[in-house]
């Protein structure tokens, strides 16, 4: 029977014990139509809203052991982190030893670097070299971003700084090459000390400033290296650049041979880097930071966590590093250009992290990937390229909570937001549990049995009719049509608690209402101080009284 159907056309009731001659009352009564009582089943365990399956469930990697050992414990190195995070657990089923991997994050991490590392042998001939270009620069810039996530990410310094820092360790290290003959395996050491000292400087403000202020200080310290080096003639202000230092890369190399070179080397910093931010994200640094992130330095404090040390000792670490790579940079194209301290650098800086993720250093990797892939080899799509970029940083922090990299987190939360919706909504058809009540009730009986009271009590309620009243008024006692019998059979089982009497004053009346307590020894209480003369009325009277009961409920 579907949802629309009709109600039952019989409107008379035959006793099945007047087959065999043993009804005690009337054979026959008149009844009202009378719906069948599976309608009322469907209707509270139908949605009333509509739901569409999302997603899939989470699934894990499971393998058997090896032998009598459940897993290795291999650790990253330096880290206390487990291989993969493997868990060891037993299949409840077979009751066999099984592994489970929880990360699959290292998996996906290999593969990509794997896959970097032989793309050159997958580029098209026609595009080698454009590919080799842009795969060098965004070794680099990959680099770097992974260095600024951990200062903007862990530290939570809104540093700006960041390529002032990779320009001035290259313009210095430059200049040493081309005047004082300075080889280019001695440019990446010194250009390290010298982001140590300019993470000095820059990190003594970071004491007093934070947020906004200080992103203002460093974007303003950014501006005033790059007008000190554009009007300084001993840094090139003339040819636009410095160029003219030591490098790894032999001029006498072939083109395509000195391309496959900057494309490895550049591989190689980016591996560099990223070893960089899981030695300080993932040891004791990281996990300090983690207690104390923007808005509860407060809590961290009172948790004898030294907070502010913590994001200077990040600050300084990664200064060191953008030093290297800013050497780095010079060495490998024998010098640097202005254009690395340009505004549309760092927006550019900004726009890779803010894509993929910030504090995340895959987010760093893909941001930075797509940005220069869009600038650098889609060439012949023009100024549109700008825009692109633009518009995924736009719906990046617009639409998504930590770039695009945290669209899986986010879409889980919204699916287990939904999901706790609908349970919500399935249990209000349910009745008359909570959620949070139901949780409590150790009893689970409990709550189905006040499910089906509840979907019984619905059904009554739509055959409750001026006919059955009058009926009843008539004639008590005695065999009923369906709709009255099947209302009064559930009045009869109703609990003694409250549950309706009467009470003679005398042998022949008059009579008054009761309710039981349903506790022993206490005593019924007296519903009204009305008196009704007959049996008939007073048995009347509690069926209008149980009927209004029954419609309020």
């Amino acid at each position: 029977m579907s949802m629309t159907e009709q109600p039952r056309s019989e409107t008379t009731w035959t006793n099945p014990l007047a087959a065999w001659g043993t009804a005690t009352g009337n054979a026959e009564a008149p009844t009202i139509p009378v719906p069948d009582p599976r309608s009322v089943w469907r209707a509270n365990t139908t949605f009333k809203v509509p739901t569409h399956p999302v997603g899939r469930l989470k699934y894990f990697i499971i393998w058997g052991n090896h032998g009598a050992r459940t897993w290795n414990r291999l650790r990253y190195w330096p880290t206390r982190r487990n291989l993969l995070a493997i868990k060891g657990l037993y299949n409840r089923k077979t009751a066999v030893a099984e592994k489970r991997i929880l990360d699959r994050k290292p998996i996906y991490w290999v593969l990509s670097l794997l896959l970097l590392l032989i793309a050159p042998a997958l580029f098209p001939q026609a595009q080698m070299n454009a590919l080799l270009t842009a795969g060098a620069t965004f070794g680099i810039f990959a680099a770097i971003n992974v260095c600024w996530t951990l200062i903007i990410g862990t530290a939570s310094i809104f540093s700006l700084a960041t390529y002032a820092v990779v320009g001035t360790a290259a313009f210095i290290t430059s200049l040493l090459s081309v005047k004082y003959g300075v080889p280019w395996y001695a440019m990446p050491p010194i250009g390290a000390a010298i982001g140590l000292v300019f993470g000095l400087l820059i990190a003594l403000p970071a004491l007093r400033l934070d947020g906004f202020y200080y992103a203002l200080l460093t974007l303003g310290l950014n501006e005033l290296f790059r007008v000190f080096f554009t009007t300084s003639k001993q840094f090139g202000a003339a040819s636009g650049g410095l160029y003219g230092a030591d490098s790894f890369i032999s001029q006498s190399w072939a083109p395509h041979t000195q391309s496959v070179v900057a494309y490895y080397t550049s591989f190689a910093l980016l591996i560099a880097a990223l070893f960089v931010f899981r030695f300080i994200n993932g040891k004791r640094l990281g996990r300090v930071l983690r207690m104390a992130p923007e808005k509860h330095e407060a809590f961290a404090a009172a948790a004898g966590v030294d907070y502010k040390r913590a994001r200077i000792t990040i600050f300084l670490l990664t200064s060191v590093a953008l030093g290297f790579i800013g050497g780095f940079y010079a060495a490998q194209y024998r010098g640097v250009a202005y254009s690395i301290f340009d505004f549309q650098t760092v927006l550019l800086g900004l726009a890779m992290i803010t894509i993929g993720g910030i504090g995340r250093a895959e987010g760093a990797v893909f941001g930075t990937l797509v940005v220069i892939f869009l600038r650098d080899v889609l060439l012949e799509w023009g100024p549109w390229r700008y825009l692109i970029i633009g518009g995924l940083m736009l719906g990046a922090v617009l639409f998504l909570n930590n770039g695009y990299f945290g669209i899986r987190k986010q879409f889980n939360a919204w699916r287990a937001k939904k999901r706790g919706e609908w349970r919500s909504t399935r249990t209000e058809k349910g009745g008359e549990a909570l959620p949070e009540e139901a949780t409590e009730i150790d009893d689970k009986d409990t709550l189905y049995f006040r499910r089906y009271d509840k979907m019984q009590r619905d059904y009554l309620k739509g055959l409750i009719s001026p006919e059955i009243i009058e009926e009843h008024r008539r004639q008590p006692l005695g065999q009923h049509s369906e709709a009255l019998e099947r209302v009064l059979l559930y009045f009869r089982r109703a609990k003694m608690e409250d549950k309706y009497a009467l009470h003679a004053a005398s042998p022949n009346g008059p009579y008054k209402i009761i309710a039981f307590s349903g506790v022993r020894g206490v005593s019924p209480r007296l519903v009204d101080d009305r008196e009704y003369s007959t049996l008939d009325e007073g048995y009347h009277a509690v069926f209008v009284r149980r009927v209004h009961d029954l419609m309020e409920s």
